[in-house]
């Protein structure tokens, strides 16, 4: 049996990505990913009400990397309510591996390794009409 594997370049991850969808109540849900040079991440999940609202907040932080067309994560740290707590490093659910399905300068297309769930996430660019 022959793996085939793609191999993403890891500079291309690093910056603020975001994605936006509505979860199985149909209420919009964002997510916005920084992912730091150094391998450190923060991932701001929102979920809002159907005026708009914001309902709930999640803040993870914590390591990624990147192997050939292997993205992972592993979430160290959660913040709620502006509290910094340490995340259970025994808790299997804190360790995430994708495959990356597609990756450039403005999508980040993966799926689960497990679920098989598949996300797109789009680069966050600060200078409009600049690559």
């Amino acid at each position: 049996m022959t793996l085939t594997l793609k191999n993403y370049s890891r500079a291309l991850l690093c910056g603020l990505w975001f994605s936006d969808s509505c979860n199985e109540d149909g209420l919009k849900c964002t997510e916005y990913a920084n992912m730091t040079a150094d391998g450190s991440f923060e991932f701001v999940f929102s979920t809002f009400d159907k005026n708009g609202q914001l309902i709930e907040k999640a803040i993870e932080l914590g390591d990624w990397g990147l192997v050939g067309d292997i993205h992972f994560t592993m979430t160290k740290n959660e913040m709620v309510d502006e509290e910094l707590y340490a995340a259970d490093l025994n808790n299997e659910d804190n360790y995430h591996a994708y495959k990356v399905l597609q990756l450039n300068h403005q999508i980040f297309e993966y799926q689960h390794i497990v679920t098989n769930e598949t996300y797109i996430m789009r680069r966050v660019v600060d200078n409009i009409g600049h690559c």
